[in-house]
């Protein structure tokens, strides 16, 4: 109890918890929402997709039944072999005597209704004289007589003698091994000569023909029913006319009443005044989204163990170095400071273990420090007491030897002598990182009479100064004279003679300062490599003075500030150096140099 209260405390613990949550109710609450929505759309759209399915279909029954009533009443219409105008015959005699209709044999007449419609296999006329049977079958079979149900679907007919009837599916038990099921329709035909239609019509004889019940299958197969599903075609009264489904004698539906798993869709056959109902297992009919259902939830339960498993590792990942840091500081707070923090990785937690061992280190460093500070504050002093021996005594040799030159009248070696002394006093002075441009020159002229002395006068240094240039503005020291030399040792030495000329100008708020040799210059290869390695800090150089200036003006003044050459081959090479424009400079005690424009 007491590990899991501090567990609970542990800002790790509420941060994978809080990363955990927010994770989780946003993924529950926007898939929950979403595979909601989706299912609506899907039911919707299937069952409206399904009620235009239904009703198309019913459109077509209805068609199909419309054709064959017009069939029926090729008795009266006689529209074949040209059109005969019935009222003018005498159907009685015709039936009885003649045994045709409309001036035609019953058995051609009867052909002509069973190959009107390839779905039509029998076609039958019923004569009421003296209920003589005609019939004519695509198969050739033979009729039984005895068992042929014709008398009952006459007395369908008695009420309404002149209306088309409808016989339900039934077997075509009639004929010898047939297994097919049909319906039949059937029409009376009255004798209407002269025109005059009674009452109570004189019927001369009864029609029938059966059609295959699988010419509902051409329409039920749209719908592409699954073996639970039930698919009715019934009458007003309720009776089926077919189904896919097993009718009961009696012709009345087996089961109908609702059920909530099923989707009930109807649409009227006006002609029959019944009715086509379709019911559809949900189940079946929305499998595939139930599918897409349920993928979708195993997709989110899988996403909240990674994103809880996640939580958990990144938890523990993230702590465990903590806990180390925390132990290791234990120790070091117990007086221990050889404690070390193993760090294994490069982020965050390891710059922190490397920052820990840093400080014990400078701390073990100040321990030490407190220890032997009086030690070395000697030794510190010692060492500048030597540091500034060494240069007096360099200082007051080279003087003692100027002065015994001039003595014996040697005055250009006194000269040298002086101008060697002066270098020596300009560069060990290490106090200095900027010097005014005047003692920057003064030095120059120094090493530059030593040079003239060596190469027996035969290089020239002229300085053009123009009047908006202050001379007490500060530059980097020591940045003309390796110019100066390199323009000598480069340029001027191997041509013979020649002339180094300094040139200044103020750009604005920046001094532009030209070291011109008329030398031998540089042919475009070599300047460009040249060029290159001078903006390439980990490129090699043998002009190490150059580069050397280069980047020491880029560390002090900036990236816009340094040098650049030009130079053409066999006229001469000049270097440019820019300087920001700067009065004057101080240097605090941190040795730390503030600038002042």
């Amino acid at each position: 109890m007491r590990i899991w209260g501090r567990k609970s405390n542990s800002i790790f613990v509420k941060f994978s918890t809080s990363f955990i949550l927010v994770g989780l109710i946003p993924l529950f609450a926007l898939s929950f929402f979403s595979v909601k929505i989706f299912s609506g759309y899907v039911e919707r759209y299937t069952t409206s997709n399904l009620q235009q399915m239904v009703l198309y279909m019913s459109y077509n029954l209805n068609s199909s039944f419309k054709q064959y009533n017009d069939m029926s009443k090729l008795m009266y219409t006689g529209r074949y072999e040209g059109y005969i105008d019935t009222t003018k015959l005498n159907q009685t005699y015709n039936v009885n005597d003649l045994e045709s209709i409309n001036a035609i044999p019953i058995n051609t007449f009867l052909k002509t209704i069973l190959y009107s419609d390839p779905y039509i296999q029998s076609a039958y006329f019923i004569r009421s004289m003296d209920n003589k049977i005609y019939y004519q079958n695509k198969d050739n079979n033979g009729l039984t007589e005895e068992i042929f149900p014709y008398k009952d679907w006459k007395s369908t007919m008695i009420n309404e003698p002149s209306r088309l009837a409808i016989i339900p599916t039934h077997p075509e038990s009639y004929y010898l091994n047939s297994k097919r099921k049909v319906f039949t329709i059937g029409r009376n035909l009255s004798d209407i000569s002269g025109g005059l239609v009674t009452q109570e019509p004189k019927v001369v004889g009864t029609l029938f023909f059966d059609v295959d019940a699988s010419m509902f299958d051409q329409f039920f197969k749209e719908l592409n029913l699954a073996e639970k599903d039930e698919m009715f075609l019934l009458d007003g009264d309720g009776n089926t006319y077919f189904s896919n489904l097993k009718v009961p004698e009696d012709g009345q539906v087996l089961d109908a009443n609702n059920n909530s798993e099923m989707i009930t869709i109807s649409e009227s056959i006006p002609f029959l005044n019944g009715r086509l109902v379709a019911r559809i297992y949900k189940e079946g009919l929305f499998q595939q989204l139930v599918n897409a259902r349920t993928t979708v939830f195993i997709a989110i339960l899988i996403c909240a163990v990674v994103m809880i498993v996640m939580g958990t590792w990144f938890s523990r990942r993230l702590a465990a170095p903590i806990r180390k840091l925390i132990k290791q500081m234990t120790v070091v707070e117990s007086g221990n400071l050889d404690a070390k923090l193993l760090v294994e990785s490069n982020d965050e937690m390891g710059r922190l273990g490397h920052g820990f061992n840093r400080m014990i280190e400078r701390l073990q460093a100040y321990i030490d420090e407190a220890y032997v500070a009086e030690i070395k504050q000697k030794q510190t002093e010692l060492n500048a007491l030597k540091s500034q021996i060494r240069p007096h005594y360099l200082y007051n040799t080279l003087e003692v030897i100027r002065m015994n030159a001039v003595d014996k009248d040697v005055d250009e070696v006194a000269d040298m002598i002086l101008s060697l002394s002066n270098q020596l006093k300009y560069v060990i002075d290490y106090g200095e990182e900027r010097v005014s441009i005047r003692s920057e020159l003064e030095h120059l002229k120094d090493y530059f009479y030593i040079m003239s002395v060596r190469y027996e006068n035969r290089f020239e240094l002229h300085c053009d100064i123009p009047p908006d240039v202050d001379l007490e503005w500060s530059i980097l020291k020591l940045s003309l004279q390796p110019i100066v030399e390199n323009a000598v040792q480069h340029g001027l030495r191997t041509k013979g003679k020649g002339t180094v000329e300094i040139t200044m100008e103020r750009r604005e708020e920046q001094l532009a300062i030209t070291v011109y040799d008329n030398g031998i210059g540089m042919n475009e290869a070599t300047l460009n490599r040249l060029n290159t390695q001078l903006d390439d800090p980990k490129a090699p150089s043998k002009n190490i003075g150059l580069k050397n200036v280069h980047e020491r003006m880029k560390s002090v003044f900036g990236e816009g500030y340094g040098l650049s050459i030009s130079s053409r081959e066999h006229i001469g090479t000049s270097v440019l150096l820019l300087f920001p424009v700067l009065n004057k400079f101080d240097v605090n005690t941190n040795n730390e140099e503030t600038d002042f424009t």
